[in-house]
């Protein structure tokens, strides 16, 4: 059961898949207010988010991650904005792998000196 604002107590069931999310998240960080872990790893939870919630959970983790370490794996573009470090894998040519990272507060010192 739970009850996104706004909305009546329903089942999980009835939710939507960006309710069931925030659900799934707010579960999450109310166990890390209590009892927090050094790390947390998110895969994809902004997926089926609105802009809105992504800019909420984008908030959220950045105000835990004053005590938790997070890796967040999203292809969304405002997610990856909120990040202070970006890791990607992408692929020039088939079979063939290459890590690409890069640290946006440095990234924007340099941007600003060219």
């Amino acid at each position: 059961m739970a009850r996104p604002p706004g909305k009546r107590v329903s089942s999980i069931s009835l939710l939507s898949g960006g309710e069931k999310a925030m659900t799934a998240v707010a579960l999450v960080f109310a166990i890390f207010q209590l009892n927090p872990a050094p790390f947390c790893l998110l895969d994809e939870v902004d997926a089926p988010l609105d802009e809105a919630n992504v800019g909420r959970l984008a908030n959220m983790v950045r105000e835990m991650s004053e005590k938790v370490q997070f890796l967040f794996v999203s292809h969304n573009k405002a997610t990856m904005e909120a990040a202070r470090q970006l890791s990607g894998v992408t692929m020039r040519e088939p079979g063939v792998s290459r890590l690409v990272s890069v640290d946006l507060e440095e990234a924007a010192r340099l941007a600003g000196a060219a």
